[in-house]
């Protein structure tokens, strides 16, 4: 039940932070108002000790339950019911996890870091469209987000099914759904990063 919550509740932040992205689009002004809106607010200086409570809950949970599944006599995994087969994103939770947290950490360093601690930084916009201007890095970040689809992609009904909020009957919708949200989270990012990696060229 904690995965889930924990889950459900970095998902959200995902929605919001793809909000936010989403204000590269209409400018470099709109876009330093908008981090300079999120940096300022006391609300959201709180969200972020959760978010990385979270963060680390999730982490620590998933590695201990892998091992532990892995363990126990058939392997049984803790998020596969009588109704819900095993599939590749759920057999690769544990890598795609990893994989992810690899990211977190270089999109901190390159991002979040320089944004909030360099003082000497004039344009929060100029720090993102420069990043994508590296190809390398870019093909990194798309990449990235594919693996999280893949581990989006069980995670979400994974969720509502440790809070039991999830049958027979549910799990079509939970599904769909989720196939719908991780496509949206996942081609948001990428697309940002896509449009002004080749807006760069121009």
């Amino acid at each position: 039940m904690v995965m889930a919550i924990t889950g459900i509740f970095l998902m959200i932040f995902l929605s919001l932070h793809l909000s936010i992205n989403l204000f590269l689009f209409i400018g470099e002004k709109e876009f330093n108002n908008a981090v300079h809106f999120m940096r300022n607010n006391i609300l959201i200086h709180i969200l972020e000790y959760v978010l990385a409570i979270g963060f680390i809950t999730h982490i620590l949970l998933g590695i201990l339950l892998h091992f532990k599944n892995s363990n126990a006599k058939g392997e049984i995994n803790y998020i596969i019911s009588t109704y819900v087969t095993s599939s590749f994103s759920s057999r690769t939770m544990i890598y795609s996890g990893i994989l992810v947290l690899c990211f977190i950490v270089l999109h901190l360093m390159n991002f979040m870091i320089p944004m909030k601690y360099n003082r000497n930084i004039i344009s929060d916009y100029n720090i993102v469209v420069t990043l994508f201007k590296n190809p390398i890095y870019t093909f990194v970040y798309v990449l990235s987000f594919f693996i999280l689809g893949i581990h989006l992609h069980h995670g979400f009904q994974s969720s509502f099914q440790s809070l039991g909020l999830s049958n027979k009957k549910r799990i079509i919708w939970i599904k769909r759904f989720g196939f719908l949200y991780f496509w949206i989270i996942c081609s948001g990012f990428s697309i940002i990063a896509i449009w002004f990696f080749f807006n760069s060229r121009n």
